[in-house]
Order: C-alpha cells, then structure tokens, then sequence
C-alpha cells in the first residue's frame, strides 16, 4: 500500500492511506531506514491490524 505522511511527530505519525479512506498510524521502529519521516513524503508500507486500529509496519520511503 502507499500513501502520505500527514503528520510526523518526534518518533511515530499518521500515514494518510490511499484508498483506505483513514490515516494509519506509523511507529519510527517499524520504518526499514530507521531515519525519521517528514509531513509529505510518499511510502509504502503494510497495514497490521492493532488492538487500537491500523498500524502501517515494513515502511519504505520512496
């Protein structure tokens, strides 16, 4: 899946999905580079279904 980053906080954010139609929360630990993300970057990523909604993990900067 891909998406964008809409929000990038000190270590975790929200991933606005296409096609899902809600962001997907995203933690710096489940991003491949380990570098942190920046507000309006492509990725791609996975989604794994968390007690607390849609995690994104395997994130890719593209």
């Amino acid at each position: 899946m891909e998406g964008i980053v809409k929000k990038w906080l000190t270590s975790y954010g929200f991933i606005e999905a296409e096609g899902m139609g809600k962001d997907v929360f995203v933690h710096q630990s489940d991003i491949k580079s380990g570098k942190p993300l920046r507000e309006g970057q492509k990725v791609k990523f996975d989604v794994k279904d968390d007690a607390r909604g849609p995690k994104a993990i395997n994130v890719e900067i593209l």
